[in-house]
């Protein structure tokens, strides 16, 4: 069977990780036609936007892509390409799986959670006005449509890969009609159709707390935007940083996997990058497409190099001094 996939490299670094996870995929055998698209910063002068209707269009019609990092201007330029994907797409999952990896420094062992966040509402709807001058209004937004389908997601994710609980983060006890939408959502879901999966809540404050003494106690994570825009970056920091952690947004007609940390220009084109964040995010992808064996086999790989301890082979910001490329090229000489 052939898949026809997109493959945005993105902007900085975002090319030479997203090279190289396409060279680790291709060498499990899996028939893929790659079709590349532009988009970021990098996509900008050469065709007047960071999201050219043609590459939202194929993925609508793919259905699957491949992203990496893009550059997003701070206080001021254009919207965010992820924001955009994820509204113009309605992929209204992230989901952001976060475990430990052996032979990579950390500050915790037996890391094993997932935040899966609502990715097209809340305080990213991006309404906002000056009053007056010197004041400015944000609205958060909060509809029963979005509140429910992300409650029924993190349930069904919880069920189908036999983790244990559902925890749903919130701030209810001050945004009592936004947030209390979003819990009372999650517990009707619970109640009427997913009984058998544990569920708690803890106040987002709380949770992060908690979170930092003890990550073990948490399994699934269920946030609105905002929340687990910052819990996903604060749960990486438990396992590494975001050069070792995937993400995935998906949508009921099309999925972009990507790797969760920024385009460092800093880094670009020093063949020092870590491409393990889009790899890993490559493995989620093949199990979206039905090829679990080529995924595990890619998984096993970079697991068996990590605790190989060998530091060329693995880039500086895991404790290694080799290059983008041998971190590559090791996963697919380990490959079974």
């Amino acid at each position: 069977m052939s898949h026809t996939i997109c493959l945005l490299p993105g902007d900085g670094i975002g090319p030479e990780v997203t090279a190289a996870a396409r060279r680790v995929i291709d060498a499990t055998g899996v028939r893929i036609d790659w079709v590349e698209l532009p988009a970021g910063a990098a996509a900008l002068d050469k065709y007047g936007s960071v999201l050219p209707e043609r590459t939202v269009a194929a993925i609508a019609g793919h259905g699957v892509a491949l992203k990496g990092p893009v550059t997003t201007p701070i206080a001021g330029g254009f919207e965010s390409v992820n924001v955009q994907l994820r509204k113009r797409l309605n992929l209204y999952a992230a989901v952001r799986p976060v475990r430990s990896l052996i032979g990579v420094p950390a500050r915790y062992e037996n890391v094993d959670l997932v935040v899966i966040r609502e990715n097209t509402e809340g305080l990213y709807s991006g309404i906002e006005n000056e009053v007056v001058p010197g004041v400015i209004q944000s609205l958060k937004i909060a509809t029963l449509t979005a509140c429910t389908r992300i409650a029924r997601f993190a349930f069904q994710y919880c069920r189908e890969r036999g983790r244990r609980r559902v925890t749903a983060l919130h701030k209810a006890n001050i945004l009592k009609k936004s947030d209390g939408l979003f819990l009372e959502c999650a517990r009707r879901m619970h109640r009427a159709f997913f009984p058998d999966v544990g569920y708690d809540e803890l106040i987002i404050d709380n949770a992060c707390m908690q979170i930092v003494r003890d990550p073990s106690r948490f399994d699934v994570l269920l946030c609105e935007n905002l929340y687990g825009d910052l819990l996903s970056d604060l749960c990486a920091g438990l396992v590494g940083g975001l050069g070792v952690v995937p993400g995935a947004n998906i949508g009921d007609e099309a999925a972009v996997f990507e790797a969760v940390h920024g385009s460092a220009p800093d880094l670009a084109g020093r063949g020092v990058a870590n491409p393990l964040a889009c790899i890993m995010s490559g493995v989620m992808m093949l199990n979206h497409i039905g090829e679990a064996r080529a995924a595990e086999r890619i998984k096993a790989a970079y697991n068996r190099v990590l605790a190989e301890g060998d530091p060329s082979k693995r880039t500086p910001d895991i404790g290694g001094c080799g290059t983008t490329e041998a971190f590559a090229d090791a996963v697919i000489a380990a490959m079974d």
